[in-house]
């Protein structure tokens, strides 16, 4: 008996084939080359469409990137570019490296330590280059 091709792995082999076709550049497209397409936002901004600015009684922007931050950590620190936009996010508006420490060791109780250490590392790259 043989087992049946994987269709998801068919399907990522197309796609990057295409790509290549349309854009020979992005075979060596990175996570990480995404990452510098996406700009860290002013604060002013952020809050005002993520703050108070949409709800004034609500939770400011910082305290909404960290919670973000937390639970990018909990869910194993798999999403690698989206922490370290979400902790570049965080600084700008406001958040200090202790504070982003913080987040992501108490986030070790719910995720495991394996999570927060690699949620740390992530951090630390970000934190490193302010």
């Amino acid at each position: 008996m043989t087992d049946a091709p994987n269709p998801f792995a068919q399907w990522m082999a197309q796609m990057q084939d295409m790509a290549k076709t349309m854009n020979p550049a992005l075979e060596h497209f990175t996570p990480q080359g995404f990452e510098k397409l996406w700009p860290t936002m002013p604060g002013d901004m952020v809050e005002q469409f993520a703050g108070k600015g949409m709800n004034p009684e609500g939770l400011d922007a910082k305290t909404k990137m960290l919670l973000t931050l937390a639970g990018l950590t909990v869910l194993g620190a798999q999403a690698e570019s989206q922490i370290r936009i979400t902790v570049r996010q965080a600084v700008e508006q406001g958040a200090t490296p202790q504070e982003v420490a913080e987040t992501i060791g108490l986030m070790g109780l719910f995720g495991g330590l394996p999570a927060m250490n690699k949620a740390m590392t992530l951090a630390n790259e970000v934190l490193e280059k302010k």
